[in-house]
């Protein structure tokens, strides 16, 4: 691993631009092999893993500023020094990379977000007599592993219904440690057997029917290999081929007056089939595939997995990730898939993902060397996979709903936002009671304000409130609306209406230093100097401050502070321009019809409530017209030739 910075460098680190210069300097020593770079930051922490089949293509487009994600003018903010390391193909970086993640857990990089370890069904493949565990370990050589599984009850029962339907050892059974503990010290594996026959102890799951008899010698390992392999199919999906043998067998058995035998294998049939009838059959034919649906909000996201084999869902797998709309969508579930194929060795030959992906190729490379054949990445299109990745994209969902209710989350996030906008603004108190301003106008008719409210960092709809602007102006005059309505807002007699609230502890205009300055004009003209404002740019998401001198303030990416305040300006926005809309809607019906003879208040008003729309009411032919009660037939005809010829 290549570092950039020398131990004299890092004593004396550049700031501002010379730390640019200084790292821009430094990527130009990169070299054009591919590889990782590991960005750091002054303590040296890894912020950020990323590949690339051209190193120095590709950091330059970081210290540039050329690459247009969200998160990065924030990351390189904060990035000191970088590491890199050089391999021979894009397929090993890919590898290495999500080795790096994994190692360091980049607070920049897609990860779970609750980094637990998910459980897992084991089996201890590389013993004489392998056993069956549930299992958190991290994956060891020798061990074959199935899951993961998300819900730890599904896996317990899935072990217990596994054992039911073809009998192994328990990796917790105490006689089955005792006889591992024997084959791993004797070579005489045969004689060993021999002995366990004769001074063997049989366990409690040997005497009920689910042991196979291993601590006493009842089953050679090669005929117990065939039970683990039995086993290993059913963990798969792979049970049509276990159903028609243990069918063949019972049949077998029947017909050798065997009814003991039979009426054993009957039970695992109906183990078999309980289970399927519990499993969703979502296809007809008996495909294999995973179908990874997705829900984001602004800084975590929810996945879903459907694991489907032969046609049935078998695990459903629910999976929370710390970046949501804050990366791109493809950088999103690329990071995941390389998370979650790298645990688990039960890959399908078709994954389905929501949209294209930029890697697709790559990630189906390393996944096709997992599994040993070909392994595809689609999209679904349409038909049952299409419904079923609509499914998926709505577990998701629920998924990350029911993350966020078990822990509070929106409550934990709504105030660290509010405390981090007092701490940026500079406020007196956390902002309690926000209000924000926005205009909506087309060349200055129709003009309305809006104000919203979000108390305690939600949503305050019974405090919403909307102002018709009384200025006559020719073209938009933001400015002067905005000033109308913050004078009308805090005009005396509405600062002690009960209706309108308390006294805001921030107020928010939608728009940069215009607007901010013709809303502290009106403040200071009624007295109100003490509400603390700001200006929100569109573009940027700047907010700009009175106290400020030096620029605005710009919240960081992905905090909490920002994403509450583009709500805030989102909903106000919202409700300004539905306003807007339905003051053009309703003049554009009434100016109209009021150049009507014979048409008069009555019977515009059962044209409107018949059509509900003008557009409806454009389209209605002379017949439709007559049908309205009170029009009728020749002023039906009046009423189509004249909205048809202004039309």
């Amino acid at each position: 691993m290549t570092d950039s910075s020398s131990p004299k460098e890092a004593q004396h680190k550049p700031e501002g631009e010379h730390k640019l210069v200084a790292l821009i300097d430094q990527v130009r020593q990169v070299p054009s092999d591919p590889g990782c770079y590991l960005w750091k930051d002054e303590q040296g922490s890894v912020l950020y893993v990323g590949k690339a089949k051209n190193l120095r293509a590709r950091m330059m487009q970081y210290v540039l500023g050329q690459d247009e994600r969200e998160k990065i003018p924030l990351m390189m903010h904060q990035v000191a020094s970088f590491d890199y390391v050089v391999v021979s193909s894009e397929h090993e970086s890919l590898i290495l990379e999500k080795n790096l993640i994994q190692q360091y857990h980049p607070p920049y990089n897609v990860d779970y977000r609750d980094d637990k370890s998910y459980p897992f069904i084991a089996i201890t493949a590389s013993d004489s007599y392998p056993a069956i565990k549930f299992t958190r370990e991290k994956h060891k050589s020798g061990t074959h592993y199935f899951g993961p599984y998300t819900d730890s009850r599904a896996a317990r029962q899935m072990i217990d219904i596994a054992r039911r339907t073809v009998s192994i050892c328990s990796a917790h059974c105490t006689e089955w440690k005792r006889i591992k503990r024997l084959f791993d010290a004797r070579s005489d594996k045969e004689a060993l057997i021999d002995e366990l026959k004769t001074c063997g102890k049989p366990c409690f799951d040997f005497h009920v029917g689910k042991g196979p008899g291993a601590c006493v010698g009842e089953i050679s390992p090669e005929e117990y290999r065939s039970h683990v392999h039995k086993v290993e199919r059913f963990l798969s999906g792979k049970r049509k081929e276990i159903v028609e043998e243990l069918t063949n067998a019972m049949h077998e058995a029947a017909e050798e007056l065997e009814f003991e035998r039979a009426g054993r294998i009957k039970q695992r049939l109906d183990t078999i089939n309980s289970l399927q009838d519990k499993q969703k059959v979502v296809f007809k034919a008996p495909i294999d595939i995973d179908m990874l649906g997705f829900y984001r909000e602004e800084t975590i996201a929810g996945a879903h997995v459907f694991v489907v084999r032969e046609g049935r869902v078998i695990i459903s797998n629910d999976i929370i990730l710390n970046k949501g709309m804050d990366v791109e969508f493809t950088e999103l579930i690329e990071g995941f898939m390389k998370r979650y194929y790298e645990q688990t060795s039960d890959i399908p030959h078709e994954i389905y993902v929501p949209t294209e992906l930029p890697d697709a190729n790559l990630l189906s490379s390393w996944l096709s060397e997992k599994r040993g054949t070909k392994v595809h990445i689609r999209v679904a299109q349409r038909g049952d996979k299409k419904s079923l990745q609509e499914l998926a994209d709505k577990n998701a969902k629920h998924a990350l709903m029911r993350f966020k209710v078990r822990t509070r989350y929106d409550d934990e996030r709504t105030n660290l936002a509010l405390l981090e906008l007092e701490s940026a603004l500079a406020l007196p108190s956390p902002p309690l009671r926000i209000e924000c301003f926005d205009i909506s106008t087309i060349h200055g008719k129709f003009s309305v304000a809006s104000m919203v409210v979000f108390t305690n960092g939600k949503p305050d709809t019974s405090q919403y409130r909307r102002f018709k602007i009384r200025l006559e102006t020719e073209e938009a005059n933001d400015f002067a609306m905005m000033q109308e309505a913050i004078a009308r807002r805090y005009a005396p007699k509405n600062m002690e209406d009960a209706r309108f609230g308390s006294k805001p502890n921030l107020l928010i205009v939608d728009g940069g230093k215009p607007q901010l300055s013709a809303a502290i004009k009106e403040l200071s003209d009624l007295g109100h100097e003490d509400i603390p404002v700001a200006g929100l740019a569109k573009a940027d998401e700047e907010l700009f401050v009175p106290w400020s001198d030096t620029g605005p303030v710009v919240l960081p990416s992905g905090s909490a502070s920002l994403y509450l305040v583009k709500q805030v300006r989102d909903e106000a926005h919202r409700f300004a321009i539905s306003y807007h809309r339905a003051l053009r809607k309703k003049a554009m019906t009434t100016s109209i019809l009021d150049e009507i003879d014979g048409i008069g208040p009555k019977r515009k008003k059962a044209l409107r409530r018949h059509f509900s729309s003008m557009k409806n009411l454009r389209a209605a032919s002379v017949e439709e017209l007559a049908q309205v009660p009170g029009i009728p037939y020749d002023l039906a005809e009046t009423i189509y030739a004249y909205l048809q010829g202004s039309a």
